[in-house]
């Protein structure tokens, strides 16, 4: 069997790992080296047409292409969250939005993301949507955590977007220190940090 590897500048920003895909297979192989006699063979599809992994790397795909023409440099940033009708998106869990995020943003985490709760909260999708996580900010800092660079929400935000059809979305760009950054911030655990 011959194995394609998906990868290259635009997917590998997007996955931890190169994903092996069976040329002119449907589902992407078990990954497991060794078998344990508990786990059931996957030599057979089991159909779910709710799930796509092609269609998954195919939009990824996409969306990095066009991310990397899309991230803000600090100051532009703050320049375009200004403009009339932009949306600063926080995809960070509601706790930790709560806890400290930008002055203005709206909070609607990535695990919340459906057709349903992006048209509420989102329902133009020509609408400019500038996005941040934790990744954007550097220290040990307990409302901004560092993920592995090859999962910082900014990624999955950006392609979920896309996948969905908001095609005007922006990134925060530099890592930032928190107490020196230019960004306003604003919640419960701002007084931790000191601001001018």
């Amino acid at each position: 069997m011959r194995v394609q590897i998906v990868a290259g500048s635009l997917v590998a920003g997007l996955l931890s790992t190169l994903v092996p895909i069976a040329a002119g297979e449907e589902k992407l192989p078990v990954q497991s080296a060794q078998r344990t006699s508990s786990l059931p063979s996957q030599s057979k599809e089991i159909p779910n047409p709710q799930i796509d992994p092609k269609e998954f790397l195919t939009a990824a795909a996409k969306a990095m292409e066009k991310r990397a023409s899309r991230r803000l440099s600090e100051e532009e940033f703050i320049r375009r969250s200004r403009e009339k009708g932009v949306v600063v998106l926080d995809a960070r869990s509601k706790n930790r939005y709560d806890q400290i995020h930008i002055k203005g943003a709206i909070s609607l985490p990535f695990t919340d993301f459906t057709f349903d709760t992006l048209r509420e909260r989102l329902p133009e999708k020509s609408v400019m949507i500038l996005i941040y996580c934790n990744n954007n900010f550097r220290g040990n800092v307990p409302e901004f955590l560092s993920k592995a660079p090859s999962t910082a929400l900014n990624l999955s935000t950006f392609s979920s977007l896309y996948s969905y059809g908001y095609h005007n979305v922006y990134e925060l760009g530099p890592e930032l220190d928190l107490d020196q950054c230019k960004l306003e911030l604003e919640g419960t655990n701002l007084g931790s940090y000191r601001r001018r």
